[in-house]
């Protein structure tokens, strides 16, 4: 499984317009080889440097699975959850000061999940537990000084 960026490639910085200091809208994915038993997917952004631990970002699950999945930069997909700044849908990168990197996960699961729109990340990592069929990573940068 692939989860690739027009946006930005794998440790590179994510461009302005997809952070607090640009137009906020997340960049556009695009997810290959995705596994055959897979029925859905789901996707969790997050941001392990920041001062209080983990920042999550974007929450979005029961991703209707292709062959390959592109989803446009901006586009809502499947459910989403609420974000660290208490918003549903995402929320660009904001980090107070330094690099921070920015996981975006993404997992194919065996089932739609029955998860109401708002959930948090642990009631998603809760709710994908035993349904993981494949996952892949990729990682941005981002700073503001």
């Amino acid at each position: 499984m692939e989860i690739k960026s027009e946006a930005f490639g794998q440790d590179e910085p994510i461009p302005p317009e997809y952070t607090c200091d640009g137009s906020n809208m997340s960049p556009g994915l695009e997810i290959s080889e995705i596994p055959r038993e897979a029925k859905t997917m789901a996707l969790i952004v997050d941001d392990p440097d920041a001062p209080g631990g983990t920042f999550v970002h974007w929450l979005v699950w029961n991703v209707p699975v292709a062959e390959s999945v592109k989803i446009a930069g901006g586009q809502q997909v499947g459910i989403s959850g609420t974000n660290g700044f208490g918003n549903i849908g995402y929320g660009g990168p904001c980090p107070p000061s330094g690099e921070h990197n920015y996981f975006f996960k993404v997992y194919a699961l065996s089932q739609e999940l029955n998860l109401g729109e708002g959930a948090g990340k642990q009631q998603l990592l809760d709710a994908m537990e035993g349904h993981i069929v494949g996952q892949a990573e990729l990682v941005g940068t981002y700073s503001r000084n």
